[in-house]
């Protein structure tokens, strides 16, 4: 299991990499975080820039190792390093998309976020910035993804200095895609959600659930604190297609129902993947 993480890691690190060359760098788009700094110290150095995202994210991976765990580190070394060697390898590839300011943010935002989701999502990050986003987020109320976003605020600044104003617009406006789709991947492509139910018909609602949707319920026994009567609460995990089914379930059988939706990040265990027979 640890190893198939690794590789996926070292995957989201090469995606990134042809982001970034094939897409972003050749259209004077930058990244965000430490390997948009990169790239601008590559701009004013004439250094490679794998080895400048090596450098500057040496501080951030003692960081991580010491504040989120030796594992995280471990990761994101595998990551970072894919990500450098990766740029090198590809600073000549051809340009699939050229010119066009909306084409490039778009289709360079998705491929970025993507590799970067992946390292994320398998346990690694590939920037240092991620490292400082992810350790944030244990202590803040924020999403990683969020954070993420934040503090390339202050990246893209920096960013102006080399690629201008409008090349400072572009490389945000990418990252903000970029930042999307991370959080996407992050969370989970399934798109699960949790439904608790507070209804006078629990037996009835969770039989239709199941007539329909074929998914299990589970019930717990709550108290209102100000009536201080008992209700029966209904709990059930569907996935993102049958949301709007399970509205209508609710609908039917208790409009008076209180319900809650919650978005679930990942879904193990039980028999949650439906057979098909």
């Amino acid at each position: 299991m640890r190893i198939i993480r690794g590789i996926m890691v070292a995957i989201g690190g090469f995606i990134t990499a042809y982001g970034l060359e094939a897409v972003l760098i050749p259209n004077n788009v930058s990244d965000g975080g430490v390997t948009g700094l990169s790239i601008v110290g590559s701009q004013w150095t004439g250094l490679q820039l794998g080895i400048l995202i090596t450098l500057l994210n040496i501080p951030f991976i003692i960081l991580g190792y010491k504040q989120i765990g030796k594992s995280f580190a471990i990761y994101s070394i595998i990551g970072i390093a894919t990500l450098a060697i990766s740029t090198n390898l590809m600073h000549h590839i051809p340009t699939i998309v050229q010119g066009d300011t909306l084409l490039v943010t778009v289709v360079g935002g998705i491929i970025i976020g993507f590799g970067m989701g992946l390292a994320l999502r398998n346990g690694g990050a590939l920037d240092g910035i991620d490292m400082l986003a992810v350790l944030l987020a244990k202590r803040l109320p924020f999403g990683t993804s969020d954070l993420i976003l934040f503090l390339n605020m202050f990246v893209f600044i920096i960013v102006s200095t080399v690629f201008g104003f409008q090349g400072a617009i572009m490389s945000a406006i990418a990252y903000f895609i970029a930042s999307k789709v991370i959080h996407i991947i992050e969370e989970g492509l399934s798109g699960t959600k949790t439904f608790t139910i507070i209804t006078d018909k629990p037996e009835e609602l969770a039989q239709t659930i199941y007539e329909r949707l074929q998914r299990g319920s589970t019930f717990k026994t709550v108290q209102g604190s100000y009536s201080k009567e008992d209700f029966q609460e209904v709990s059930c995990v569907v996935n993102r297609l049958e949301e709007s089914k399970m509205k209508e379930i609710i609908q039917e059988i208790d409009p008076k129902a209180f319900v809650t939706i919650v978005d679930v990040s990942e879904v193990r265990g039980g028999n949650f993947t439906k057979h098909v027979h």
